[in-house]
């Protein structure tokens, strides 16, 4: 089987919240905020090419591999737990998420609102699921959403950007209470917690030979190239959102996101707009129930498979809750960038739990990490951890 994960998760994480979160920051902060999505970016290599790693190596998900790298039965118990609370909940929140982005797509071309249109797109999602035949669908969405990744990048040439401020902006940094709900949204619009889970699960299904080393040097190679890419897209959408709306008398609002097109695409930027950002929130709503049944399912050492019942009601479930909290009547926009910062301070969980078990599980043998990959989760971990407690003690203060 041809590997081609690297691009499944790049597709999976440039979502309506990359889109969304790109252009609130793009607008709101300039350049200022870049230093976070450019981090985000090597943490995702790093986090990713460790999931990976595990799932080609063991032949096992990340739930698995962490329930069963560790001795105690009670510990084996509590982190199945904290997997299905942090994974399952976490991705109703960003199902929640990607059905908004697709449903304020779809609300542009034909105005039915947007609870409607995630009851309809939750029900696509699931029978799409049900089938298993999402696959042509899902690649034929992924083609979109690069499309107008190209879009962007045409439209931020002719805009005339002044690269000069964007250079001055990002190495002028910014961090404050203010921004920081912005910064958790950047990074958790990258780094996405459940793209671990589903990367190791979908490695371990690629047939593997002895030479795991080799496997390895491809597959890294593979997804560097893949989440660069996707992380180019989202510094373009930043960077078109800040040409249009930063420093301007114009606000960024639900109802002008595609504004920033209309340098290249006139009148029609705001139909384009809605079937790209459409296009990305049906990718996601598809692989986000379908990572917290693999996630879930490993946990419980359930059959992690389509054709399963308890499978199906886990990814069902997902959904249900995703179209719930979407026709709740939130604020599309405020309902996208909390579901970014929600996956932003889940990061730290699942981090942790993937640093154990590259380090601990017995079947990595001479591939458990080594000291760089280590110290780069680390960091990671650190810098969210440290990002939330200034938070809290700011709004304590």
């Amino acid at each position: 089987m041809k590997d081609k994960s690297g691009y499944i998760i790049a597709a999976a994480f440039i979502g309506p919240g990359t889109i969304t979160t790109a252009s609130l920051a793009g607008a709101n902060y300039g350049f200022h905020l870049t230093w976070a999505l450019l981090f985000s970016i090597v943490a995702t290599m790093v986090l990713q090419d460790m999931a990976a790693r595990l799932g080609l190596v063991t032949g096992q998900g990340l739930a698995d591999g962490l329930t069963q790298s560790t001795a105690s039965p009670a510990i084996q118990k509590l982190m199945a737990f904290l997997i299905v609370a942090a994974i399952g909940m976490g991705n109703a929140a960003y199902e929640s998420g990607n059905l908004t982005g697709a449903a304020l797509g779809l609300h542009a071309l034909i105005p039915l609102g947007i609870s409607i249109w995630s009851v309809i797109l939750g029900l696509l999602a699931a029978v799409l699921l049900y089938t298993g035949r999402y696959k042509l669908i899902e690649s034929t969405l992924v083609g979109l959403v690069f499309l107008m990744a190209i879009v962007f990048l045409i439209t931020l040439l002719f805009a005339s950007p002044d690269f000069n401020l964007m250079w001055q902006q990002m190495t002028s940094p910014t961090i404050s209470l203010p921004s920081l709900t912005m910064i958790f949204a950047l990074i958790g619009t990258t780094i996405v917690p459940y793209n671990l889970f589903l990367h190791a699960s979908l490695m371990a299904k690629i047939r593997r030979d002895d030479n795991h080393a080799q496997a390895i040097v491809d597959c890294r190679k593979q997804s560097v190239r893949a989440i660069g890419f996707g992380g180019l897209i989202t510094l373009v959408v930043v960077a078109t959102a800040m040409t249009a709306f930063f420093g301007s008398e114009n606000t960024l609002t639900a109802g002008n996101l595609g504004n920033q097109l209309e340098p290249v695409l006139g009148e029609y930027a705001q139909w384009f707009f809605a079937v790209g950002i459409f296009a990305a929130g049906l990718t996601s709503a598809i692989t986000a129930p379908l990572a917290a049944a693999y996630a879930v399912c490993g946990a419980l050492r359930r059959p992690a498979n389509l054709d399963d019942g308890f499978f199906k009601t886990i990814w069902l479930t997902v959904i249900v809750v995703g179209v719930v909290v979407a026709s709740a009547g939130f604020k599309p926009l405020a309902a996208i960038l909390f579901a970014q910062a929600a996956n932003g301070l889940l990061l730290p969980v699942v981090a942790v739990f993937l640093l154990i078990v590259m380090n601990t599980h017995p079947g990595l043998g001479q591939f458990k990490n080594r000291l760089a990959s280590n110290i780069v989760g680390s960091v990671v971990i650190a810098l969210i951890v440290a990002l939330a407690l200034y938070k809290l003690v700011s709004l304590a203060s």
